[in-house]
């Protein structure tokens, strides 16, 4: 089961690339698990000072924007 994490406080535009991660995900069928990480310590960790961020499986692979749907499609592939 893959794991993407969407790394952010909660601001609108956290909340669209959890939208947005979900669709894509699911309309690549995928088996995966969609986790809100939105603790500063948490997201710090991570490496990433800016956010909203983006990680798949503990692998950041966008920070600071909202990548569209087919954006993140490419990088569950």
């Amino acid at each position: 089961m893959m794991k993407i994490q969407i790394l952010g406080t909660g601001c609108p535009k956290c909340k669209q690339l959890l939208t947005n991660a979900r669709e894509a995900a699911d309309a690549l069928g995928l088996d995966y698990e969609l986790v809100k990480v939105d603790q500063i310590n948490d997201i710090l960790n991570f490496g990433v000072m800016m956010t909203p961020a983006l990680a798949v499986d503990g692998e950041v692979k966008c920070v600071g924007k909202v990548p569209a749907v087919a954006d993140i499609k490419i990088m569950l592939g």
